[in-house]
Order: structure tokens, then sequence, then C-alpha cells
């Protein structure tokens, strides 16, 4: 497998609407995944965490930079498990740690089995890798995974649902209930429905959890 690790930082850089958000269960798949660590019971906000400590050369180690080497480790393995070539590269904006895996030769179609349908399996993977990082770490993470460009495309998606949603809530009055969402995918239609200068409400619980679109009142 051909590892390529590029660790960018930029304080400033708006996120692309790309990667999809926290998964809430796992799924089974023909492709064998190395099972994830087990977590620790601590369960401390991300306030009271404790900043990573010094590295090998002595240096202190940026926890967001940690997190995406500790991450990327696993899904090297992960990778290599799978028989399956592709490229890592762990960018870190906006205080948040992405991982990105590309196939060699941008063949993404042989990445697809670790997408699975609607992303299923990109969801728990990405589960999977912050739990590696709460078991190495004893903090929590909060890093995106995106495999083959899913998430890009994904977003496009849903800004054209989001401005769908928005016209249908203009030309009727009426509130749009679209379907269920991942918390990542509410909140790309949630900045594209505020962009518009329209209401949007997340309602219902655990998978029903959706997003109602609706024009301001008074």
């Amino acid at each position: 497998m051909t590892d390529t690790r590029q660790t960018t930082q930029d304080a400033d850089g708006v996120q692309p609407p790309t990667p999809g958000g926290d998964a809430e269960q796992g799924v089974r798949t023909e492709t064998p995944v190395p099972q994830a660590p087990e977590a620790p019971s601590a369960d401390r906000p991300e306030a009271e965490q404790e900043p990573a400590g010094p590295g090998e050369d002595g240096t202190a180690t940026d926890p967001l930079e940690e997190e995406g080497e500790i991450a990327a480790d696993y899904l090297e393995e992960l990778l290599d498990t799978a028989d399956l070539d592709g490229d890592i590269d762990i960018e870190v904006r906006d205080g948040r740690t992405y991982l990105s895996v590309v196939a060699d030769g941008d063949d993404d179609e042989a990445l697809s089995v670790l997408v699975g349908a609607d992303g299923e399996v990109l969801e728990a993977l990405q589960e999977l890798l912050r739990l590696s990082v709460l078991a190495a770490t004893d903090r929590r993470s909060r890093l995106v995974l995106d495999i083959g460009g899913y998430r890009r495309r994904r977003a496009g998606e849903l800004q054209e649902l989001a401005l769908s949603a928005v016209r249908e809530a203009r030309e009727t009055g009426e509130r749009v209930h679209l379907d269920p969402l991942s918390a990542y995918e509410r909140k790309i239609v949630h900045d594209v429905v505020a962009e518009q200068g329209l209401v949007s409400e997340s309602e219902g619980e655990g998978a029903a959890r959706h997003i109602v679109v609706s024009v301001p009142q008074g």
C-alpha cells in the first residue's frame, strides 16, 4: 500500500462543504476491519483535556496533528488488511483534523467498498478512527474521514437539496421537512439555508433526526 501523508494547518481556511457527520451505528461489510482499541472509561469534556506531551524531538506536539497521526496509522493498517492501495492526507483546519484517502492513479472506484451505500461504511470507519484516538490519548476527537472524494460529492448534493427546500418554502409559505441526515450533513444544510435568509431547525431523535426549513415569521 502506498501511504503518502501530508499535514497542513490553516487556521483561517474555510472548510469546503464536504466532510460527513457523526456515525451513530456501525455496519457490516465484507471487508475485514481491524478491531478498534477499547476506549477508556473517562469522559472528560474538551475544555478539560490536557495538552499533548512533548514529541520525540522534545518539542510540544499539537493535539490535532497528534490525533491525525494516530488515526492515519490505524487507517494504514486497515488498508493493508483489506489489501487496498491509497494515499493518506492529513489536514488540520478550523480546529478539526481531516483525513482523506485517495486511490493510487485516482481510481477512487477501488475504494468504494470502504464508502458503502449512502456512506454508511465510511461513517462507521470514521467512528473507529475516533475511538482509536480516544484510546491512545484519552481525548475525544471530532476528526472527519473522507474516502475517494465521497464527502465532496455529497456536499454538492446537499447544497442542491437545501436550495430546493428554500425555494419550496418561499413559494408555499409552508414548513419543508427533509429526509434524515447525519449531524455533519445537517450542518451543511443549515449553513446554506442561513445564507439564503431562511430558518432551519433540527427535529426528531436518533436516526429520524431531520431538518425543517421555513420562512422567518414576523
